[in-house]
Parts: C-alpha cells; structure tokens; sequence
C-alpha cells in the first residue's frame, strides 16, 4: 500500500464532493454567465450533473500530480479511468432506481454522487498503485480525457436532443433561454 498515493486519492474524494456540490449552483449565481456554464450545472439533466464530478476531479488530477509524479504510475491512465468510471456510475444509478421507483429522489441522486466520486478515485488508486503499464496508454487516455472535456463544454450549448440531456423540470436543452 502506499500510503501518500491513498492520502491523495481519499482527499480527492472530498474535494470532489465539495467543489462538485458548489458547481450545482454556480451558473445560477453567476447570473447564468455562458461560460460559468461550461464548468456548472446550467439545468436539472443528468448530463450537466456529470460535470460536477468531472471538472472537480479534473482539477485535483492537476493539483495532485506533482507530488505523485514520482511515486504513482500510470497517472494519465488512473486519472482517465476514474473519471470515466465517474460518469458513467451516475447515470446508471439514476436510470436503474427510477427505472423500478417511477421517479427521482434526491437522496439516491446525491447518494449516486458520492458512490460514483468513492468507485473512481479507489479504482484511480488501484491503478497509480499498479505495475507500469506502456507509455502509449497515457496518450490515448490523454485524448479520451479531452474528449470529454470538449463533449462537456459543447454539449453545454448544443445539446442532443435525448434524454440524458434533458432538463426533467422544464423539458429544455442546455442552457436555459
């Protein structure tokens, strides 16, 4: 076990929780300034709720690497796969529950939260703490990372019309008009 790689990826998950919980209402108090947008919540849709998971855990991945750098491996790698998984916890958490309730409870949508932000940063520290693995996955995770990032963003302004993307209150797309 490596005890400074866990002390960072158990923080992480605090961090995450935080930021990610104040990133739900930024855009609002921001007046709905678009690019506020790019990194908050900008409607109730299942989509802009991965972003307070994302760009949290985004930041501490910047803010961590230093000091991991030379005692973690993998770092991209873990980094990439965390989040991935973080993204995708939540929305089948969400759409498994009221699949069977017939609707949303907000308990089970932050409960969902918190379970997804604890799965990504344990599996990221599997991963930091796990044998090298080849140079190569670091670029690829590196481009699926920025993929993401630039779905976040542009889908903020140019949502698919589907459910994910969908506001449940109001039964709009993206940023409110």
């Amino acid at each position: 076990m490596n005890r400074k790689v866990l002390s960072y990826e158990l923080a992480g998950i605090v961090f995450i929780l935080l930021l990610g919980s104040v990133l739900h209402f930024t855009f609002e108090w921001s007046g709905n300034q678009p690019i506020v947008g790019v990194f908050s919540a900008v409607n109730e849709s299942v989509w802009e709720h991965l972003k307070l998971a994302f760009w949290p855990a985004l930041l501490f991945a910047l803010i961590e690497y230093v000091p991991l750098k030379r005692v973690a491996n993998n770092f991209v790698f873990a980094k990439t796969v965390g989040v991935y998984v973080m993204v995708a916890v939540i929305p089948s958490i969400f759409y498994s529950y009221t699949a069977l309730a017939g609707e949303s409870l907000l308990a089970v949508d932050i409960g969902s939260f918190v379970i997804a932000v604890i799965v990504g940063q344990l599996l990221s520290y599997k991963l930091l703490t796990y044998h090298s693995l080849s140079q190569k996955l670091a670029w690829v995770s590196l481009f699926f990372f920025a993929l993401l990032a630039v779905l976040f963003a542009v889908f903020t302004f140019y949502p698919p019309h589907i459910q994910i993307f969908q506001d449940s209150p109001t039964g709009g797309y993206g940023i409110p008009t």
